[in-house]
């Protein structure tokens, strides 16, 4: 299919991004102040990871945002594997590249949105001087965490190095 000046389906104009816009969006680091509302509104994100072959793994999270890094708890729900075993903190190890997708779904479309962050990623100890900071913004966004002995876990911490949004939610 070859861009023409309106869809040929539904005769809605098409207009191309520029070059400009699209090179300058990839390399923001920082979130706008709508992006920011946007993260904070909403509960739970997608981490995407990669194993030492190139297979990409993604699982939901829950998530804390403090302006700079997003942190995500290896916490006490119930896992097949201890926490260090889990394939998302082997892959983080091997790879520090990871990908954090939040997003907005809802029938009303005038509702969607998302913000893809690149990253990278770490595995902050609990002697850390981040984890409990980390852990303070986590138990203020789930209460589940507050009965948790979350201080012995790793947690993950997300750096972001680019960051793309879309989306009616966003603005």
């Amino acid at each position: 299919w070859v861009l023409s000046k309106s869809c040929r389906i539904c005769s809605v104009p098409i207009t191309p991004l520029s070059t400009n816009w699209r090179t300058a969006l990839s390399q923001r680091s920082t979130l706008t102040e709508a992006e920011t509302n946007f993260v904070y509104s909403q509960r739970a994100g997608r981490l995407a990871t990669v194993d030492e072959e190139g297979t990409p793994y993604l699982v939901p999270i829950c998530y804390a945002f403090d302006g700079t890094h997003f942190y995500s708890a290896l916490d006490e729900k119930p896992k097949s594997v201890a926490g260090r075993k889990l394939r998302r903190v082997r892959n983080i190890e091997h790879n520090h590249k990871a990908s954090l997708l939040i997003d907005r779904y809802d029938e009303n479309w005038s509702q969607l949105g998302y913000i893809l962050i690149i990253g990278h990623a770490d595995l902050i100890e609990p002697s850390h001087e981040l984890h409990s900071h980390a852990l303070q913004l986590l138990r203020a966004r789930y209460s589940q965490y507050t009965t948790m002995a979350l201080e012995q876990y790793p947690v993950i911490m997300l750096t972001p190095e680019q960051v793309t949004s879309w989306g009616p939610a966003i603005l």
